[in-house]
């Protein structure tokens, strides 16, 4: 047998990463396409979480075009060239940019982002659509690969990785400059499992960042 045939390509291990703290992040604006900046304390949990990751070899790293998530992405700084990919940019949320959910709910009490969509901007099935083709994308990689992205989508790419229903994004709530790890499970290499969510250096829970999906 040759020593290419021994060659065995590691596991996927996705970091899902959500930008930095912004203005509107702060107030619980719905922040789409809007092009804010990351604030200085963004800043700062960003550099925090590239020491936490620093000791983690790193094979790709995607970011979206939002400079919220480039910003992020270069702070934190993993190593491999950054890709900018646009399937990761945020919902976009229409004539619902820059509005709180209790503003909304005023004009539409029964309103859900992930049932209803945005008026003029993208409905579920469009965001279904582009977290399962960037997933069939991913799939096709190897080793520990680094996403920079947003809350929403991020909550959709999670769920549609395990194969649930785009409303089970509810569930996976994400804080800024959070990291959260999606894989396999170690016994079963088919299952794809969520192995830490959430995990925000500014609480102190961060636990075993390094370890191997």
């Amino acid at each position: 047998m040759s020593a290419q045939a021994l060659i065995v390509s590691t596991p996927l291990c996705l970091y899902l990463i959500r930008h930095g703290e912004t203005e509107w992040s702060l107030s619980g604006q719905h922040t789409g396409r809007t092009d804010l900046p990351v604030v200085a304390q963004g800043e700062h949990d960003a550099m925090e979480l590239g020491k936490a990751l620093k000791s983690t070899a790193f094979d790709s790293v995607f970011s979206s075009p939002l400079q919220r998530a480039q910003r992020t992405c270069e702070l934190v700084d993993l190593g491999p060239p950054v890709r900018l990919e646009a399937d990761l940019a945020e919902w976009d949320y229409g004539d619902y940019e820059g509005r709180t959910t209790a503003d909304i709910h005023l004009d539409d009490a029964d309103w859900d982002l992930y049932r209803d969509g945005c008026p003029r901007g993208e409905v579920p099935a469009q965001i279904l659509a582009r977290a399962d083709r960037l997933l069939s994308r991913l799939r096709a990689l190897s080793g520990n690969v680094a996403l920079f992205s947003h809350g929403h989508f991020s909550a959709v790419l999670a769920a549609r990785w395990l194969g649930l229903p785009i409303a089970c994004a509810r569930h996976f709530p994400l804080g800024t400059s959070a990291f959260s790890r999606l894989g396999y499970a170690v016994h079963h290499p088919g299952v794809p499992v969520i192995h830490q969510w959430n995990v925000m250096l500014r609480d102190e829970i961060v636990r075993a960042a390094q370890r191997a999906c």
